[in-house]
């Protein structure tokens, strides 16, 4: 038992890290998925849903089609334990879906039309924008123990950590591109108009007032086209 225990914390580890390698929040989810099918035992499916206002449920993530459809499920009906997961409580386990009276419509619905009999459902997400949950489904009947409850806990909180950091990675990168369009978009009017880069920058924020169009989108055109955005004549040329 103290084996197959360590064995669990070092596949825990790698799937840690392996999360952590991520720089894209999409790649990071699916690489989630497939990590809980093969560390948590029982689990012959997982998806990863956010749950938007109104108990709308987005499923980014998913390993077969029936798990994703258990979650569309969930959407259409307005019950289900990504919602419960998501909103109220931290994890939601069931043994017998067919039989769960907390979702007497669903429950029989996912268990004759896809096949899910045991699920385990682990909030994932808690900020105020953004919740979710990470739901393992399993084809058999009370699939999962204490301890895999305990593992599903545990993948949730790197899931967590990992797709917030990709998140942030993601982001920085968008930041990056954008000062790098609008640094392109300025050498462009330094040189076609001959202004300094602070004048350069003026008329691509005047033009972005003007036309009620981002500065980045107006230098990404700028930059790909070469055509300053909804003007028809260019700035007049600095004096020399």
């Amino acid at each position: 038992m103290q084996s197959e225990r360590l064995d669990l914390a070092e596949r825990m580890g790698l799937a840690a890290r392996d999360l952590q390698d991520g720089t894209d929040p999409q790649a990071t989810m699916e690489t989630a998925v497939r990590l809980a099918v093969l560390n948590v035992r029982g689990c012959d499916a997982a998806t990863i849903s956010l749950v938007e206002g109104q108990g709308r449920i987005e499923t980014p993530a998913y390993t077969d089609d029936d798990a994703r459809g258990a979650d569309v499920l969930q959407s259409t009906l307005g019950e289900g334990p990504c919602l419960d997961a998501a909103w109220e409580e931290r994890v939601v386990h069931s043994a017998d879906l067919a039989a769960d009276p907390r979702w007497p419509v669903w429950g029989a619905r996912v268990a004759a039309d896809h096949g899910v009999r045991s699920v385990l459902s682990v909030q994932l997400f808690t900020h105020a924008d953004r919740l979710g949950a990470l739901n393992l489904y399993a084809r058999t009947t009370a699939a999962f123990d204490a301890e895999d409850r305990d593992d599903g806990l545990a993948l949730a909180a790197h899931v967590a950590v990992a797709v917030a950091a990709a998140r942030t990675a993601d982001q920085l990168a968008r930041a990056l591109d954008s000062r790098t369009l609008v640094g392109q978009a300025v050498g462009i009017v330094m040189e076609r108009y001959r202004l300094d880069p602070g004048a350069a920058f003026s008329v691509l924020a005047r033009v972005s007032s003007e036309t009620n169009t981002k500065v980045r989108d107006i230098a990404a055109e700028l930059v790909a086209t070469g055509h300053l955005h909804g003007t028809d004549r260019s700035p007049a040329p600095a004096a020399d």
